[in-house]
C-alpha cells in the first residue's frame, strides 16, 4: 500500500537495500501528489558514516531501470560508485509536458514548468538531503521533453546539479546558444552529456547538433563534455546506448587503476608514484564528493610501479599512506619491509615483516606470507 506524506515533515520509509521502492509525495507547489521511486545503495546501512552521490531521474517510470541496471552491473566490478537513485514518475495525465512548460518567447519555465522547477528546488531535494546521506555531487538525467527541461538548472550561476545527462533533448527557444554560453561560464567543475542518433526525431536532431557545435566552439577547462551520435539507433533505443557512456564519462575518475592507466600514465612517470595515487583519490573526493579508502589493488599497482622503476624510497611514503587508510592491518608494515628488503637492510626488513605478522590480514597479504618473508630476510 502506498503512503502519503508531507515533504516538510518526513520523507519515505524504506527498506535500506538496493531495491526500488515506490512512494507518493505531497507537494504544495504542485497542489497534489507525485509518485517517487527511490533506491538506496546496498552498503547504505552497513556504512552509516558514508555519503553517496545522487542520481536524479526525470521520466523515472522508464529511465529508472535503465540507469539502475547499468549501475548495478558496474557496482559489481567496482567500476562505478554506489549512488542514491531517485526517479520522478511523469507519465500520468501528460505530466511530463505540463512539468516542462516554458514561455515560447522568453524560453524560460512558466505555469506547470515553473511549479515543477520550484517543487524540485524548494521541496523535494531539500527533503531528500535532510533524510538521506547525500554527497555534494548530484546528477540529473532526462529524455526528450524532460532532457530539455533539465537545462533550466544551468541558467543559475550556482547550479543545483553538478552533472547533466540530456538524452535527445527537445530544446526550448535559444537553448542551443544559452546552454553553450552557460557551460563556458562556470568556474567549478561541471559535467555535461548529450546524445542523439541517426534515427532520432528530425525536429530535435538539428538543434542538438547545433548545441554540440556551440559547446565545442566555447571550450572551458572546467567542463567535462561528451556528445554521442549513435548509428542505427532510434529516438528510444539511443537511451540504452547512452546510459553507460554517460555514467562512465561522469564517474570515470572513480574507476580503479586499470592496466591501461598503469601502463600509459603511471609506469612511465620518472617518480611521484605515491603522489599520483594520492591525487587520484583527492580528485574522486573533490569532483565526485566521494570520500573512500584507497583500494588495495591500487596500492598493489603503485607497488608494482615502484619495483619496475626501482624507486624504492617511495615504499616509505606508501607505508605512511597505508597506515592512514588501513591502520589495523599489516599493509603499512609490509610496505616498510619492502623498502628495507630492496635497499638491502635485511634485518630491518625481517623485523618489519614480523611486525606485519601481528596485524590483521588484508588483500593477498597473509600471516603465512609474512613469516615466509621474515625467514627469507633472516637467511640473507
Amino acid at each position: 500500500m502506498k503512503k502519503i506524506f508531507l515533504l516538510t515533515l518526513t520523507l519515505f520509509s524504506l527498506h535500506l537495500a538496493a531495491q526500488k521502492t515506490v512512494e507518493e509525495v505531497q507537494s504544495k507547489k504542485l497542489n497534489g501528489t507525485r509518485q517517487i521511486m527511490i533506491s538506496l545503495p546496498s552498503s547504505y546501512e552497513k556504512e552509516p558514516d558514508r555519503k553517496f552521490p545522487l542520481l536524479f531521474l526525470l521520466d523515472g517510470e522508464y529511465l529508472f531501470d535503465a540507469f539502475s541496471g547499468a549501475l548495478s552491473y558496474a557496482n559489481y566490478w567496482d567500476d562505478l560508485p554506489q549512488v542514491i537513485i531517485v526517479g520522478i514518475s511523469q507519465n500520468a495525465n501528460g505530466e511530463r509536458f505540463i512539468d516542462s512548460q516554458f514561455n515560447p518567447e522568453t524560453g524560460v519555465p512558466e505555469e506547470g514548468g515553473a511549479k515543477f522547477y520550484d517543487f524540485i528546488v524548494t521541496e523535494l531535494l531539500p527533503a531528500l538531503e535532510k533524510k538521506y546521506r547525500i554527497a555534494p555531487f548530484k546528477v540529473i538525467a532526462g529524455h526528450d521533453t524532460t532532457a530539455g527541461f533539465l537545462n533550466f538548472f544551468l541558467y543559475k550561476d550556482d547550479p543545483l546539479f553538478n552533472a547533466y545527462i540530456s538524452l535527445s533533448p527537445e530544446l526550448a527557444p535559444e537553448m542551443e546558444t544559452r546552454v553553450a554560453d552557460r557551460l563556458s561560464f562556470f568556474q567549478q567543475p561541471i559535467f555535461y552529456y548529450q546524445a542523439t542518433a541517426d534515427g532520432d526525431l528530425k525536429k530535435m536532431s538539428k538543434r542538438i547538433q547545433d548545441l554540440d557545435q556551440n559547446i565545442k566552439a566555447k571550450p572551458n577547462p572546467k567542463l567535462n563534455y561528451r556528445f554521442d551520435d549513435f548509428k542505427n539507433a532510434s529516438h528510444y533505443s539511443l537511451v540504452l546506448n547512452a546510459v553507460p557512456n554517460a555514467l562512465y564519462q561522469i564517474f570515470g575518475a572513480y574507476q580503479p587503476i586499470s592496466t591501461t592507466e598503469f601502463q600509459d600514465k603511471i609506469a612511465v612517470l620518472p617518480s611521484g608514484y605515491v603522489d599520483y595515487l594520492k591525487n587520484k583519490y583527492t580528485i574522486i573526493e573533490k569532483s565526485l564528493g566521494i570520500k573512500m579508502p584507497i583500494r588495495i589493488n591500487d596500492f598493489k599497482a603503485i607497488e608494482a610501479a615502484i619495483l619496475k622503476n626501482k624507486a624504492f624510497p617511495e615504499f616509505q611514503d606508501l607505508s605512511d599512506l597505508a597506515k592512514k587508510n588501513y591502520p589495523k592491518t599489516m599493509l603499512s608494515d609490509y610496505e616498510t619491509g619492502m623498502f628495507y628488503e630492496h635497499t638491502l637492510e635485511y634485518k630491518k626488513a625481517a623485523k618489519a615483516y614480523m611486525n606485519a605478522f601481528a596485524k590483521n590480514e588484508i588483500g593477498d597479504l597473509t600471516k603465512d606470507m609474512m613469516l615466509e618473508k621474515a625467514d627469507e630476510m633472516k637467511s640473507k
